[in-house]
Order: C-alpha cells, then sequence, then structure tokens
C-alpha cells in the first residue's frame, strides 16, 4: 500500500525546512525524506543576510540566532603592496544604517537548520521528518491535476534497500544541485558549461595578520581569499578560488594550504587544525522550468546554483520555501484559490534569475584585477543593498497589487517588496519595539492602518469607519469559530501624543476579545512618539506617510507588501481580499479542504 501525505517534501536543506515550519504553524500534514542518515552536521553555507535574520526573528528564533553568531560589522579590502605583498586598502561598514533592525552574521548552516528542526519539535512534528530515504523517481498523472483532492504525485522511495511509494496531493523538490525530482521530471539546468572551482576551509590559523577577525577579500598576485570570522572566536573560513582547469576530486588539503600560505604572503599563515575542508565545483545555472502542473515544485540548489562569494546560496534558498509553504497551506485548507501557487514560480524564477545575473557580475569582479584602484571595493559597497537581502520585489499577481495601490501614502512600504520597520511604543505597556518584529509567521495577512492622531475627532472619526468596514470583511473570510484576527490582523499606528492618549479613543475592533479566555488582545495598538528610554522611532518619517492624510498598508504572511492605499478605499481593500482569499464566515459555504 502507498504511504499517503498532503505534502512530501524532499531534502532537508533550507528551502524543505522552512516550507515545513510553515506546513507545521498551518497544522498542515506533511512528510519530508532526507537521504542523509540524520540532521546536517556541517553545512557548506555560513553568511546569513540581515533579511534571514528577520524571518528567523518572525519564528521566535532570533534570539537564538544573535546569541550564537558572529556579527560582521566591518569589511576589509586588502590588495597587491606593490613590493610582492598584499596591504589593506580601504575598509567599510557591512551593512549600510537604515537597511534593517538586525545585523549580518555568520552562522553555520548546520546550525541555522537545526534550530528550524528543533521548532519543528517544539510543534510535535519532528517525526514528519523522515532520514536515509533515497528517492529514486517521481511520476504525476496529469489527468487528476485537475482535481485539488486527488493524490496525482507518485514518488518511489528506498530505504535499508527496501522500496516504498509515496502519493501525495504535492511535491516540493528541495534536494539540491543533484535533484532526483528535476530529474524524473526530465527539467534540465542551463547557464554557464563550465564550473569554477572552489575550496573553502574551516581553520584555527596560527597569524600576525591583522584582520583575521573581520571578513576580508584579499586580491594578490598569488589568487583571491575571501575571510568569513566564524562563530566562537577561533575558528575562520577561507574561500579560495583555484586556477582554471581545476578538478574538484583531485584537489587536496595541503593544495589549499599552500595557496593560502602564498596569498598571505609575507604574513605568517599556519593552522593549528583544520575543523572541515571540502573542494566543489559550482556553476552558475537556472532550471529551465521551476514547477509541473503547479503540483511539483522545485526550489533551492535544484533550480538555481551560483559561486559562494556573495553569501547568497542558503538565503535565497530558505526564502523560496518560506515563499511557498504559507501559499501551499493556504490553498490545502482552502483558505485561499489554488491560483495563488502560479505566484512562486513568478516570484522566485525572477528573484533567481536576478541571483545569477548579480552572480555574473560579483564573480568577475572578484576574480580579476582592477582596472582602478578600489574598484571593487566600491561595487562591494554598492551591492550591500542587494547582498543584505532587501532589493527582492514581487511582481503583481493576486497577492500582490502595484497597480491598485496609491505608492506614494506610504513611499517607503514599496509594493511587491518587503515591509521595512522602524521603532514604536506598543500602547499597552509602553514597551519600543520594532513595527516589522509584530509581524510574526503565523498565517495572518496584516492589514497596517497609519491614522494619525486619534485624539483628533476627525482622525478618530476617519479610523471608526475603516474599523467598521474591516471588522465586517474580516467576518466575511474568517470562520464563526475562529477569532476575529486569526485571518486578518489589524495593526494600528497612531501619530497621537502617548501621554494624552486613552485606549478608550480607539475602536474595539482594534483591541478585539480572542483566545481560550475570551481577554481583549491590547498588542494590536502603537503610537509613534518619543519613548522614555529609546528616544523617538520617527515611524511616519520612515514610512514616508503624513498623518494628516494616512495611509492603509496590506501586508502578506510572508511580510511582503501586497498593497498601499488611502484609508477610505474600502472597495479597493475589499477587491484584493476577494481575490486571494476564500470566503468562510459568515453566510459563506464551508470550503475547509479533506486533509
Amino acid at each position: 500500500m502507498a504511504r499517503k501525505t498532503p505534502v512530501l517534501i524532499v531534502g532537508s536543506g533550507s528551502a524543505g525546512i522552512f516550507a515545513a515550519a510553515w506546513l507545521a504553524r498551518y497544522n498542515v500534514p506533511f512528510t519530508l525524506l532526507e537521504k542523509r542518515p540524520g540532521p546536517m552536521e556541517i553545512g557548506q553555507a555560513d553568511g546569513v543576510q540581515c533579511r534571514t535574520v528577520e524571518i528567523y526573528q518572525s519564528f521566535g528564533l532570533s534570539e537564538d540566532v544573535l546569541r550564537e553568531a558572529y556579527h560582521i560589522l566591518e569589511v576589509c579590502f586588502w590588495g597587491e603592496s606593490g613590493t610582492g605583498g598584499i596591504e589593506r586598502k580601504s575598509r567599510a561598514m557591512d551593512t549600510r544604517n537604515g537597511l534593517s533592525h538586525m545585523p549580518h552574521i555568520i552562522l553555520n548552516q548546520a546550525r541555522m537548520n537545526g534550530l528550524m528542526l528543533g521548532e519543528l519539535e517544539k510543534m510535535g512534528k519532528g517525526r514528519n521528518v523522515e532520514y536515509g530515504w533515497e528517492v529514486k523517481s517521481l511520476e504525476v498523472d496529469e489527468a487528476k491535476v485537475g482535481d485539488p483532492e486527488a493524490y496525482c504525485c507518485r514518488v518511489v522511495a528506498e530505504k535499508n534497500g527496501r522500496e516504498e511509494v509515496f502519493e501525495a496531493k504535492y511535491v516540493l523538490g528541495c534536494d539540491g544541485a543533484h535533484s532526483t525530482v528535476r530529474k524524473s521530471l526530465g527539467y534540465t539546468m542551463v547557464g554557464d558549461t563550465t564550473d569554477t572551482v572552489w575550496g573553502v576551509m574551516d581553520i584555527y590559523p596560527q597569524t600576525n595578520f591583522p584582520d583575521i577577525r573581520r571578513k576580508c577579500t584579499i586580491h594578490s598576485a598569488s589568487g583571491n581569499i575571501l575571510i568569513i570570522p566564524r562563530e566562537g572566536g577561533s575558528l575562520v573560513r577561507f574561500y579560495i578560488q583555484l586556477p582554471p582547469g581545476s578538478r574538484a576530486k583531485d584537489v587536496k588539503l595541503e593544495d589549499l594550504q599552500t595557496t593560502a600560505r602564498k596569498i598571505f604572503a609575507p604574513y605568517k599563515m599556519d593552522f593549528a587544525d583544520t575543523f572541515w575542508w571540502s573542494a566543489y565545483s559550482i556553476g552558475q545555472r537556472l532550471a529551465d522550468n521551476f514547477h509541473k502542473d503547479h503540483r511539483v515544485f522545485l526550489t533551492g540548489d535544484a533550480c538555481h546554483t551560483h559561486s559562494p562569494k556573495a553569501g547568497q546560496g542558503m538565503n535565497v534558498s530558505l526564502q523560496d520555501g518560506y515563499n511557498l509553504g504559507w501559499k501551499l497551506s493556504s490553498v490545502l485548507l482552502a483558505i485561499s484559490p489554488p491560483s495563488i501557487l502560479h505566484t512562486y514560480v513568478t516570484e522566485r524564477s525572477k528573484t533567481a534569475a536576478d541571483l545569477i545575473a548579480f552572480d555574473r557580475v560579483f564573480s568577475k569582479k572578484f576574480s580579476s584585477k582592477e582596472e582602478r584602484p578600489g574598484e571593487f571595493a566600491k561595487y562591494f559597497v554598492e551591492s550591500g543593498r542587494y547582498t543584505a537581502g532587501f532589493t527582492t520585489a514581487y511582481v503583481d499577481s493576486v497577492v500582490t497589487d502595484e497597480k491598485g495601490s496609491r505608492q506614494g501614502l506610504a513611499g517607503a512600504c514599496t509594493v511587491g517588496m518587503r515591509f521595512p520597520s522602524a521603532q514604536v511604543i506598543r500602547f499597552c505597556d509602553c514597551k519600543a519595539v520594532q513595527l516589522q518584529g509584530v509581524l510574526r509567521s503565523d498565517g495572518r495577512w496584516r492589514i497596517a492602518i497609519f491614522a494619525g492622531d486619534v485624539n483628533r475627532p476627525e482622525h478618530k472619526e476617519r479610523l471608526q469607519r475603516l474599523a467598521e468596514f474591516l471588522e465586517s470583511l474580516a467576518r466575511r473570510f474568517t470562520p464563526p469559530s475562529n477569532d476575529i484576527d486569526s485571518l486578518i490582523e489589524p495593526i494600528v499606528v497612531l501619530r497621537s501624543k502617548f501621554l494624552e492618549t486613552q485606549q478608550e479613543q480607539v475602536p474595539g475592533y482594534f483591541w478585539p476579545v480572542t483566545g481560550k479566555w475570551g481577554i481583549r488582545d491590547l498588542h494590536k495598538v502603537y503610537i509613534d512618539d518619543a519613548h522614555y528610554n529609546s528616544g523617538p522611532g520617527h515611524a511616519y518619517e520612515k514610512y514616508d506617510v503624513d498623518p494628516e492624510v494616512g495611509a492603509v498598508v496590506i501586508v502578506r504572511p510572508d511580510q511582503h507588501v501586497s498593497k498601499v492605499t488611502a484609508m477610505e478605499d474600502f472597495e479597493g481593500v475589499a477587491g484584493f481580499f476577494a481575490g486571494c482569499l476564500v470566503p468562510r464566515g459568515e453566510g459563506a459555504a464551508a470550503g475547509s479542504a479533506k486533509l
């Protein structure tokens, strides 16, 4: 008998784990098959974008990540000294001020994944991850793909010499650059015909090189190297690009050590110990398809590969799973129509193509001799917004509406891009918080309302009218047995004086009775004012909102901005949600899917 599962995830890399995390949050059954005998022990990736740390915060894991990680604050650029050695040419701030409230850090991918696996355990889904399975083949019954209840995907996998058949509604190919899922579909990777060979070492260096605890790039007559200090205070990672014609399988540890010594000359470079090393080839390639009938989806290295220079691999792969997981859960629970799954392909295929294009330029500049002094350092700094993870912009679809937006009402909340952060004061307890940190990855849509000064009668009346409309809207899409804020959560940001404002001035919809105990939730109202200890946040200025006019910003479950519009645009807000949510509330027919 075949084992049936609504979602079968192949591979427990970053993409697979994050898709699983969403499914677990929604309580959607899934099975994750991993070829390794257990969780990843040592990962090749280590750079963690600011945006990735924000995502970990949305799952409640950022404190662990920040405590264990090495924080990158500065980058140093070394080049030829003109006397046969190397010298520091310049240094720069790693991440420009204001990009994020989270830092750029270094933490091994195995630990990053381990933290999320631990979260799956806490949610009671640890047993859904099964190790030691090698997937052999995948077939899709095209005659059944139109039936949303059909288990139309058939996967054969082997463990301990015994084959087993799995049947699933959806399959996620998160199984790396040599993806069996991709190959079973007959899809190919398109791109460079030659691979660049890289050597990587995690070592304990004995050296007098002064910047060994800083992120550095070194361009020398003997080769180029990227230095990444690791967590713990002693360990350092070296990325070394090997000469053309090198073959990964022929590279020895001694080759990497010898090359490193030549690059660092005249500085001493010895190795007290080597924790881990590898040599591998990377080509810049993109899959010719990202899905099969919107029932099988490719993610991560299964559909895009590139060099490790810019530290993007784990981050982009992770965000593939982060993008897909909530959409798939919403479809399986009949919260959203199947059409939202099409947006995974349009959004992440463009992101992957942008990554390949960026990596080609970055790799060329990293590997080439500078035409002008400081050229690479200048480019590195200018590309900081991209490498921090903040240039991803999703195109219009059923979950993103730039054309129907009034972008100028909240100029910094760019439709299609991630919702930025600013300090605000939580009114109920006077706590200074980052507004983006309020947007947890729990499956809810958010409506951020910049309502102006509630102490002014005209602003209060405007907010009251909006509250009445939003409550009616929420009841249309939220099952009657669920809390009113369980699907669409309002977040109000006032421009009132904190000490002059009373909770009763805020309409009751924004502090609803919820939960097991029927207690009012007071955590939805925030004020942009000076805080006792943390000073002013200037949130309205940072979001580019005029408090006299106000703004409504619809934010997706993955923190990307869906729509910016006026507080009076009831029709625009209702029309948007009608396109991406299924009515399940008062007066709507039951539509919960069978899982």
